[in-house]
């Protein structure tokens, strides 16, 4: 069927790739001699030849043509066909566009051009080519993009034979290479110091295009370092592409790179992927070098060969800094990467070891700019030594400061003076130092050094300068803060350990105390050793949860309730129940209070509740833990209870060997549930008793129970050492590094009072044992040459027997000891503690106590299993 002819041109002919070439796209040009369709015309324009490809194109026979004139074939324009028209402008123009007929009647667009033949009137005078419009105009679109590449396009190209070798390059690659001449050099000669720096390809471009060739896989954007002729002096960064190049009968013929110059680019991504990388690296602890290693780690090698950070040395001590004070201030050197040092765990430069792991060899930038890779130039000094030093590091803890004394016209006086980054070095400023600062207020300064590199700092460095210290300060005024927090807890919490703690017949001790080093601060352990009547001792340790300064002030308050706990000569489960009821009751006081931290809200009703039954209160001494033990070196008795606190462990000297008491463990202080008991042992003199806190046994690596096996065969070969040797070595044994919880330990040698020190009588219950029991004193008193103590003492031993005997039932016991004091104890059946008053001018009795007090140092009431023993203390005659 044959479209009806309107007069219109008809639809476009598909051409080789009208959106995009495939890759079987005959790329011949429409005129060429084997596609062009071709006719041959006399000199009256008649056709007197016609081609196959005018057959196919226009689809006449040839003898619908020939001896016609060509001009039939033509239409002038649309809607009007002129049949023997001559052919437009065939005299004027050798190429055209035309409207010609198709034997089905529609209109074919094509472009015409004509060759003259012959000069003569006779034969062949013209060869008339016709080629479709559209093709045509498609094909020389693409004949002006391959000039534009060639000519005006900035993307390098570059062609290669099959032997690697350069055939012809454009003009923008030309430009960039300078006039040299390229031809039959390889890839890699047309640049010095090239390097690969994309990952996971050949450390050279010969490899790569060798790759390319063989597997025809095309290769997107490697970047490749080096220094260009005509810049010879610096680095510049390309985008490569490449890709193999073939005939239209398959045959390799080479491969084609295109090269884009992105340094800029590349620098820009630099700088940004070294901030990224500072955010997640610089300020991840609380410590001041730390994070000033953190620091260079990030700068060293990208963005300098060397860093320095001098802190203000107030600012080190946790106060905070004042504003105006750069002058007066001192700069102690915190850490020191010198130029050509690179710092712990970061590789030297162009060595191409980043964050990104083992993932080939990943772009380090470019060695010579002005970027994050591209310091240079001699470093800076500020004084003699100040700015050098043999190797990269900080300052060792213990170690005494280093001070640096800078100039006044040094860079980084300067710096500090006008709070801004001043560039330093000369012209090739190899020297940038930029000031630390919070709120205004100055923590240091900072100073990058280049070396050995072609480009110096310059303006486009302040800004990653800035932002790198910026983020250096908040984590060092964090630190300055946590330290400041930490000196004021670490203080607190030794005010309030016991500092002085007695000298004791009962037993020797030593003790260790390790506040943590962690971010968390110092926590809420705690020790102590306690004098009670009858020459016993008492023994604490206990732990608060949590850290900081609660945990310290919440710490001394268990401290100080539990020395007047036992100062009232309770068993260590009766304190504990004690203690644990003052705890309870604080918390729901302190619940209950409308407004407060751990309260109902103040509007909220007055009766019920303070809390749920699954709300903790807000005090930290909820949750505490303690051990209290007695021990009474007159019988070797020790009796102990704890709160959710670890057992001690006990070596027994007759034995040797080191055990864990069964000591029923009650909850920690203050949750309540299972009541307290306690537990008796008899030790040995000589016997070791270690109490501790977790802290000691318990470690990120290790098990509580390792940790205590640990101590045990410490403690099994004490062979008499001194207690703090002893001490010393649990704790370094224990405690080999930096600690997250505080650990205390407690170690404490048993002794017995020698028999002669002691004496023990049982009287009747007659009134006449109170003369007896002062004839005993009397004689025991002279026995021992404290006859200067003996009118006292038959005082105080008449009172306390004539109580007894008046006021309680059953046998009573007289007991002398003489230890630091001449103790004397009185003990009998009875429940009722006597009470010191005072009597009136007329009363008959009411005064044996008040005398009792008044000749002796202390005295009080214990209360035992069997009922109680009032005792009175006396102080030794001087020697």
């Amino acid at each position: 069927m044959t479209a009806p002819d309107d007069g219109r041109p008809g639809p476009a002919r598909p051409a080789g790739a009208a959106a995009g070439a495939a890759p079987d796209t005959d790329f011949r040009g429409p005129f060429d001699a084997t596609r062009a369709a071709t006719a041959v015309l006399d000199a009256d324009g008649v056709v007197i030849g016609w081609g196959a490809a005018a057959q196919r194109l226009l689809g006449h026979e040839p003898g619908d043509v020939l001896g016609r004139p060509v001009g039939s074939l033509v239409v002038d324009r649309a809607g009007v066909y002129q049949a023997a028209a001559d052919l437009p402008g065939a005299a004027r123009a050798r190429r055209q566009v035309l409207h010609m007929r198709h034997r089905d009647g529609r209109i074919v667009r094509v472009v015409a051009a004509t060759l003259p033949l012959a000069h003569g009137e006779a034969g062949p005078a013209r060869l008339l080519a016709v080629a479709d419009a559209d093709e045509t105009e498609h094909w020389e679109a693409l004949q002006a993009m391959l000039r534009g590449l060639a000519t005006q396009s900035p993307v390098g190209l570059a062609i290669y034979d099959t032997d690697l070798r350069v055939v012809w390059t454009n003009s923008a690659l030309y430009r960039e290479m300078g006039t040299s001449q390229y031809a039959g050099l390889g890839p890699d000669d047309m640049v010095a110091s090239g390097q690969v720096l994309s990952a996971g390809y050949p450390p050279t471009l010969e490899e790569t295009m060798r790759r390319v060739l063989a597997t025809g896989e095309a290769v997107i954007e490697l970047h490749y370092r080096g220094r260009p002729p005509v810049d010879p002096d610096h680095d510049h960064v390309w985008s490569c592409s490449y890709y193999r190049l073939s005939d239209a009968d398959g045959t390799h013929l080479g491969v084609c790179e295109e090269t884009v110059d992105i340094t800029d680019r590349y620098l820009a991504k630099q700088r940004l992927d070294l901030l990224v990388r500072a955010g997640g690296t610089v300020g991840t602890s609380l410590d001041m070098s730390r994070t000033a290693r953190e620091l260079s780690a990030v700068a060293v090698p990208r963005f300098a060969d060397g860093v320095t950070v001098d802190l203000v040395d107030a600012v080190l001590r946790g106060d905070a800094p004042v504003s105006g004070t750069t002058g007066a201030a001192r700069l102690v050197r915190v850490w020191s990467a010198p130029p050509g040092t690179a710092p712990p765990g970061t590789a030297p430069p162009g060595t191409g070891a980043t964050a990104a792991g083992a993932g080939g060899a990943p772009d380090t930038g470019p060695a010579g700019a002005a970027s994050p890779a591209a310091p240079a130039g001699p470093e800076g000094r500020a004084g003699p030594d100040a700015a050098e030093r043999p190797a990269a590091g900080a300052a060792r803890p213990g170690s005494a400061p280093e001070y640096v004394p800078y100039p006044a016209d040094a860079p980084q006086a300067r710096c500090l003076a006008t709070g801004r980054p001043v560039l330093g070095g000369g012209p090739a400023a190899a020297t940038l130092a930029v000031p630390l600062r919070t709120d205004g207020a100055p923590l240091g300064v900072v100073t990058f050094h280049r070396r050995g590199r072609a480009a110096p700092f310059d303006t486009d460095d302040l800004p990653v300068a800035d932002e790198l210290v910026a983020r250096t300060a908040v984590s060092i005024d964090n630190a300055r803060r946590f330290t400041r927090e930490h000196s004021a807890a670490l203080a607190l919490q030794h005010s309030l350990l016991p500092r002085n703690l007695p000298s004791l017949t009962a037993v020797d001790f030593a003790h260790r105390y390790l506040p943590a080093d962690g971010k968390s601060g110092v926590g809420g352990d705690w020790f102590d050793v306690v004098t009670l009547s009858g020459a016993r001792v008492g023994l604490v340790v206990g732990d608060v949860v949590g850290h900081g300064l609660g945990a310290a002030a919440t710490m001394g308050r268990l401290r100080t309730s539990v020395r007047v706990l036992a100062r009232q000569d309770l068993a260590p489960d009766e304190l504990l129940t004690r203690l644990d009821d003052l705890i309870t009751q604080a918390a729901d006081e302190e619940a209950a209070t409308p407004g407060s931290a751990a309260g109902a809200p103040a509007h909220a009703p007055a009766h019920g509740p303070a809390h749920g039954p699954g709300d903790i209160p807000d005090d930290q001494a909820v949750g505490a833990t303690c051990l209290y033990a007695v021990y009474d070196p007159a019988t070797g008795l020790c009796r102990m209870a704890r709160a959710g606190h670890p057992a001690p462990a006990v070596l027994d000297a007759s034995r040797g060997t080191v055990t864990v008491p069964d000591v029923p463990a009650g909850p920690p202080l203050g949750l309540g549930g299972l009541p307290f008991e306690s537990t008796e042992l008899h030790l040995p003199e000589g016997s070791l008793i270690a109490l501790f806190t977790d802290g000691l046994v318990r470690g990120r690596a290790r098990d509580p129970e390792g940790g205590l096996d640990d101590l045990s065969a410490l403690l099994a070969d004490h062979r008499d050492r001194p207690l703090p040797e002893l001490c010393d070595r649990a704790v370094t044994a224990l405690i080999p590094g930096p600690v997250e919880d505080d650990a205390a330990l407690l170690l404490v040698r048993t002794r017995l009072l020698p028999p002669g020190r002691v004496a023990r009588w049982d009287l009747g219950t007659g009134p006449e044992e109170a003369g007896r029991a002062r004839a005993l004193a009397a004689r025991r008193i002279a026995a021992w040459g404290l006859d200067e103590l003996a009118f006292t003492t038959e005082i105080v031993v008449s009172e306390l027997v004539t109580n007894a005997l008046r006021y309680a039932s059953g046998p009573v016991q007289l007991r002398l000891i003489h230890d630091r004091t001449l103790i004397c104890e009185v003990s009998d059946t009875g429940h009722t503690a006597p009470h010191l008053r005072r009597a009136a001018m007329d009363d008959e009795g009411g005064r044996g106590l008040f005398l009792v007090a008044q000749m002796t140092q202390h005295w009080g009431t214990r209360y035992t299993a069997t009922g109680k023993t009032i005792w009175a203390e006396q102080a030794l005659p001087p020697p």
